[in-house]
């Protein structure tokens, strides 16, 4: 890990080092996340979506609430919608609690949306209240919140290690005027025990050039190398994956389980009529591999959007937040402001 006495390695971002561009739908609700049951004709529909841009953050956690749910069906067997990060974590639950899950979904890795998610420990675009994180949150909200972050957080270090790609890495806030300003860092001050390691640093020469670096110890999870780990869990865990795609309730009413789960993400907007979801388009540039970076920078100033995190696939370049934008096509004008001001914070490293 970088000391302040030691130079940070520098990210070779050029275009010629660039390999691919990928983009996402992040399901985003204004008022949160959703995790409840209720009937649904003969069955039970337990609902569990709209992470924002922390499906895989807060999955476990999520999951953990779902579990809950599950249990006071008292039912055995459940079918579980959606086989990403909140799917999977809510199948391998149910499993480890004693129940038998069938995922049904319609796309399964390495081409769900969790896939090309950035994949760092950290809740954001969770809400519209995400920004006003704390004592400004709803109290029920705030409550459910705080438990989904703390259980996920605390599962995911069981998976630390190169079975499941999760570690530990070092990132940098970095901002030209106050940190305090950011909603990012009173994250950091709601949780402090979640985020070891922080240390706020003055000096601009060493730290991207900009006058204050606020470091800090996240988990970053590589989303292929995990999703794949999941899937083999479930499977060796006798769990059946199932790959369809549902478009009405008669077809949900027909399945066998009595119990149905609903991790369908953005998906859920048509499938259960829920129009406050919302997609919030991400979208990243993917750079060679570089196996000296051994940390992560996120640019927390106003209306900035760039952010860097090192895979064992390559250097991960971000990125966007367009919200109400539905196409999957990377747009080359992001392209260009991406690299280019991942440029510019490159050659300011020494």
């Amino acid at each position: 890990m970088p000391t302040s006495s030691s130079p940070l390695a520098r990210v070779k971002v050029s275009s010629d080092r660039v390999i691919g561009h990928v983009a996402g739908l992040r399901p985003f609700r204004p008022s949160g996340f959703v995790v409840k049951s209720e009937k649904f004709d003969k069955k039970t529909i337990i609902y569990n979506y709209g992470h924002g841009g922390c499906g895989v953050t807060l999955c476990w956690g999520t999951a953990q609430l779902a579990l809950e749910e599950a249990v006071k069906t008292g039912q055995e067997h459940f079918a579980v919608l959606g086989c990403g990060v909140v799917g999977l974590a809510t199948a391998r639950l149910l499993q480890n609690e004693g129940f038998k899950a069938t995922i049904y979904a319609k796309e399964l890795p390495p081409n769900t949306t969790s896939n090309v998610a950035a994949a760092v420990w950290f809740p954001v675009t969770f809400s519209e209240t995400d920004k006003l994180t704390g004592d400004n949150l709803p109290s029920d909200f705030a409550d459910t919140f705080s438990r989904a972050c703390r259980f996920s957080h605390r599962y995911f270090q069981n998976l630390v290690g190169d079975n499941y790609g999760v570690r530990w890495l070092t990132i940098y806030f970095l901002s030209s005027r106050d940190l305090s300003q950011s909603h990012r860092m009173r994250t950091i001050e709601q949780f402090p025990d979640l985020f070891p390691d922080t240390v706020l640093h003055r000096e601009p020469r060493k730290f991207f050039g900009f006058p204050l670096a606020q470091r800090f110890r996240t988990l970053m999870i590589e989303p292929d190398v995990y999703l794949n780990a999941l899937v083999r869990d479930f499977q060796e865990g006798g769990g059946t994956v199932v790959t369809k795609e549902f478009h009405t309730h008669v077809e949900l009413a027909a399945l066998p389980e009595r119990v149905i789960v609903n991790c369908t993400g953005l998906g859920t907007r048509k499938l259960f009529n829920d129009n406050e979801l919302v997609p919030v388009k991400g979208q990243l540039t993917l750079l060679l591999p570089q196996p000296d970076i051994d940390y992560g920078y996120v640019v927390v100033d106003p209306d900035t959007d760039l952010y860097m995190f090192p895979r064992s696939d390559g250097i991960l370049l971000g990125g966007t937040h367009e919200r109400g934008e539905w196409s999957l096509e990377p747009d080359p004008k992001h392209v260009q402001r991406i690299v280019e001001g991942h440029e510019r914070i490159a050659r300011a490293a020494t």
